[in-house]
């Protein structure tokens, strides 16, 4: 894979795809499809056009059944794989209801963890209507605070049936993603059980930190040899910045990702 020079990227997945070319590791294109699974939190309101619909993998919903876990303990469990015991098992658990992500376990220390659908993703990501999608991620208080609640609003959207214009039109009326992240808004993705897109898999454990919009070389992300990855986003949208780690969130050892 050639070597790409980043400057300032809007976090659409085409443009993604050209910041994850600074990664390398065995399999090129499971590292960059990863990537671009990654940004889920943070949805944009980019217009669909009919042939991207058309051509996507998935155009358009499935049957909801086929988004949910097989049972709630299940679910349960693989929110709480997303972080460490030391931090999930004291997290406020939440699994996928009938109108929305509702409360399963109460939580002791403001963490927040749930599996997320391929609906977190950005309206135009080819993975947005996948059914397999399963992303557990565990969020600290301010993230729950400030980045959480548009996701929770979309997945209230998703279920009440309406179709990614409804939501593109609602989301720019929406008070929730307009919220800039709070100073300190990060999640932990350390789950080696999730399923982030069909070439990555569970792709690398890493951590995700959320910003207000800024330049990525105040962060060193994307940079050679650099240990940071991030993604811009337009003006009016955070910047996500990316740290890959190097185990799994039960202690074992995750695959060495090279940078370059």
């Amino acid at each position: 894979m050639r070597e790409t020079r980043h400057a300032e990227v809007r976090p659409a997945p085409h443009q993604c795809h050209r910041v994850a070319r600074t990664v390398r590791r065995g399999s090129a294109g499971s590292t960059v499809a990863g990537f671009c699974a990654l940004a889920v939190l943070c949805g944009t309101m980019l217009p669909v056009s009919a042939q991207a619909e058309d051509q996507a993998p998935y155009p358009s919903m499935a049957p909801v059944e086929q988004y949910r876990v097989a049972s709630r303990s299940e679910e349960i469990a693989l929110a709480r794989s997303a972080a460490p015991a030391s931090i999930s098992g004291d997290a406020e658990i939440l699994v996928l209801g009938e109108h929305g992500y509702e409360t399963a376990v109460k939580g002791k220390n403001g963490f927040v963890c749930l599996v997320e659908r391929g609906w977190f993703a950005y309206f135009d990501d080819p993975v947005f209507w996948d059914p397999k999608i399963r992303g557990p991620d565990c969020l600290n208080p301010a993230a729950v605070r400030t980045v959480l609640p548009v996701n929770l609003e979309r997945t209230r959207w998703v279920l009440a049936g309406l179709s990614k214009a409804e939501m593109i039109a609602r989301s720019k009326a929406s008070v929730a993603a307009k919220r800039a992240p709070a100073p300190g808004a990060m999640g932990y993705m350390m789950s080696k059980q999730g399923y982030l897109s069909h070439d990555a898999g569970h792709w690398h454990p890493h951590l995700m930190f959320f910003q207000r919009h800024a330049d990525l070389a105040a962060w060193g992300a994307n940079l050679t040899d650099s240990p940071v990855l991030g993604v811009a986003g337009g003006p009016d949208e955070p910047t996500i910045l990316f740290v890959p780690l190097a185990k799994w969130s039960d202690g074992t050892s995750a695959p060495p990702m090279e940078m370059q």
